[in-house]
């Protein structure tokens, strides 16, 4: 872990998307966080310390999903798959499926394995995933304050981790799509043909010495998520909000859907492109509910108490 000092900074832009919206002073008290995502090595030896079974492994209760098929109700988790050209940018489902016997030991479905994968970040793991892990090590998951405070370096004004280049001398920085999602991927120096996570610390660390902060795995918060301009919440990008059990489920799916949990994740990852999901910035921000899991969401852990400051304050009127 990495000891970040404690200090006030500008949370959140006024340049990109609505949700960033209103950019704020934040203070953060000192605290200590992972160099990087948390890896399936690490994971691996929580489960086998703990015999713990994450949320895509268990079976789906019918009461969660009112008006599923039963067919549908198995366990598994959501999977990328390139589309063979272009395809509208406002419905994520011509790129994710619902996957069944997908899981952290398979992170693109049954027939996956992590055979080579130990120092790449974990994925496939759900809040409660991410929170059980972190109990184990005596440690927490971060703010959303504390992870943008981390995730700037030291440089609070700056676009990205870095500064404000891209690839400032024509270095890539960050593991992010090379080419026009979702379906031209051209692999810049580092990546493999296929879009996928790459071993944790590929690339340059960040000011504090933190590698991942940009792009490779979303990364879970603490956070409960709530939009920060008005009206409602902007439609998920590259991250899709919720099973899609629950998206093709029948009447009562919206309410059920707003019962899940929204939570705060940060960071971008490797599917995040310049064309769709420009959010591969510490200010970024995006919402996903609790119980999902997906092939490019990760998380990481932090010590020290935790401050309050910099919460997305509850709208007039909302729970939470």
């Amino acid at each position: 872990m990495v000891n970040v000092p404690a200090g006030t900074f500008t949370m959140g832009c006024e340049n990109f998307f609505p949700e960033e919206k209103p950019a704020h002073q934040v203070s953060v008290p000192e605290f200590a966080i992972d160099t990087h995502p948390v890896t399936v090595a690490q994971f691996r030896r929580f489960v086998k310390a703990t015999g713990y079974l994450t949320v895509a492994e268990r079976p789906l209760d019918p009461a969660d999903y009112p008006g599923a098929a039963p067919a549908e109700l198995v366990p598994g988790a959501l999977v990328f798959r390139r589309t063979r050209g272009p395809v509208p940018l406002d419905d994520w489902r011509h790129w994710w499926s619902y996957v069944p016997g997908a899981d952290w030991r398979h992170p693109f479905g049954p027939d996956s394995s992590l055979d080579g994968r130990d120092q790449h970040p974990v994925t496939q793991v759900a809040h409660a995933d991410a929170l059980a892990y972190a109990g184990w090590a005596g440690k927490r998951l971060p703010t959303e304050a504390e992870w943008e405070y981390a995730a700037r370096g030291g440089l609070h004004a700056a676009t990205y981790s870095w500064g404000d280049d891209f690839e400032p001398r024509g270095r890539r920085m960050a593991n992010t799509w090379a080419g026009e999602f979702p379906w031209q991927f051209q692999p810049a120096r580092g990546q493999g043909a296929q879009p996928d996570t790459t071993p944790v610390g590929s690339y340059p660390p960040n000011g504090y010495g933190l590698f991942d902060m940009t792009g490779n795995v979303w990364e879970w918060t603490a956070d409960r998520y709530f939009p920060r301009h008005r009206g409602a919440a902007p439609a998920a990008c590259c991250a899709p909000a919720m099973p899609q059990t629950v998206q093709s489920a029948g009447p009562g799916a919206d309410a059920e859907a707003a019962r899940l949990i929204p939570r705060v994740i940060k960071g971008g990852s490797y599917l995040c492109a310049p064309n769709y999901c420009l959010r591969y910035r510490p200010a970024a921000r995006q919402r996903q509910t609790e119980d999902t899991s997906t092939c490019h969401l990760g998380f990481r852990c932090v010590s020290g108490a935790a401050s309050r400051e910099g919460r997305v304050p509850s709208p007039a009127g909302a729970a939470g």
